[in-house]
């Protein structure tokens, strides 16, 4: 979907279209972040998981609206219907993304292309928002497909095409390439798909671990992974960064109690409970920390999560550290509970 949460408000609320509106986070607000902005706040400059603050200095003149996510869960569980009329192979990524697997064809259109037109044109047409679609044979090159020509884009790369698509494409465009990797290839002089396939897969896996592989498959559009319908949610987190860094322990502990009260209300939507608890550091240098810590019962209380958060607190070091990011995620779910992710429950953002 382009620009979700942002579209759907403007959809809503004529007063906001044509407008720069920010969803999330408030300028005024210590530690707001942007979840998404509007195509005319975008023209400024401003960008998913920006501080706010950082985004009024860029727009004055942007709006800044709070999320309404039981709106875009609603949203999101009538694109699915959508989608179900075409496959019932549907892997739910987020609430505004999807990968289909078209190759049952329910309706018998007989090409992906005009399958995918025909999904974009009832988005349209039904519920007056637009979508991008990629078309291409694997899942990695539909990706990357799907962000070439937004908004309301359709973009299909062939069997023929795909490893002259990923030569050229800039290393930091890679799905899954954040900044600290792209920043590490580009020292190495690997600046684009056509500079890492001159590497081999063990060079790409020393420097890399594990991901070196996929890098190796994938800038020779080799990706095997199916498209896969009802996922289980392994775990369930928040995250919060900060305009600020955070450098005293105390500060943390409190940021991380709003962080279990925000999560124990999430869980308490799904109805699961777990054992493990696992908090993430992001320090001020994009190195990246987890530490977890598993009870006997299952569990979803904001009370027990955050008694677990302070034990797993109490046994770090954090002297001389300035925290940028932090997060809570429960695992390890009771089987008696645990739920399979729903199209319509997809905002859970997992570790």
């Amino acid at each position: 979907m382009d620009a979700f949460y942002a579209s759907v408000e403007q959809r809503d609320f004529p007063e906001y279209r044509g407008r720069p509106i920010v969803v999330g986070g408030s300028p005024e607000g210590r530690g707001g972040v942007v979840a998404t902005a509007s195509y005319e706040a975008r023209k400024f400059g401003i960008r998913s998981a920006m501080p706010s603050k950082t985004a009024q200095r860029l727009c004055p003149g942007a709006i800044f609206v709070f999320p309404r996510f039981d709106a875009y869960k609603a949203v999101s569980g009538q694109l699915h219907q959508i989608f179900h009329r075409y496959t019932d192979i549907i892997e739910p990524l987020s609430l505004d993304e999807a990968y289909l697997d078209v190759t049952e064809d329910k309706l018998g259109i007989g090409y992906a292309i005009e399958i995918a037109a025909a999904i974009k044109k009832s988005i349209k047409d039904e519920l007056q928002l637009t979508a991008s679609a990629g078309v291409s044979v694997n899942k990695f090159v539909a990706k990357m497909a799907s962000d070439m020509e937004k908004p309301d884009g359709l973009t299909f790369i062939g069997p023929s095409k795909i490893e002259a698509f990923m030569e050229q494409l800039p290393v930091e465009k890679f799905y899954g390439v954040g900044r600290v990797t792209a920043a590490k290839m580009k020292n190495m002089g690997l600046r684009t798909g056509g500079d890492l396939k001159k590497l081999e897969e063990a060079v790409l896996i020393r420097h890399f671990g594990k991901p070196g592989k996929f890098y190796y498959q994938i800038v020779r559009g080799i990706d095997d992974r199916p498209v896969e319908p009802d996922r289980e949610t392994k775990s369930i987190s928040v995250e919060d960064t900060y305009q600020e860094d955070l450098t005293a322990r105390e500060d943390m502990l409190h940021e991380l109690e709003i962080l279990a009260e925000k999560l124990a209300e999430r869980l308490s939507h799904t109805g699961v409970k777990g054992r493990t608890v696992t908090v993430k550091f992001k320090f001020h240098d994009f190195i990246i920390n987890t530490r977890s810590h598993s009870l006997i019962t299952s569990f979803n209380d904001s009370a027990r999560l955050f008694d677990t958060v302070r034990i797993i607190v109490d046994k770090m070091d954090l002297s001389a550290k300035k925290v940028r990011l932090l997060g809570i995620g429960l695992s390890n779910f009771d089987t008696s509970t645990e739920q399979k992710t729903a199209p319509h429950n997809n905002q859970l953002r997992l570790f």
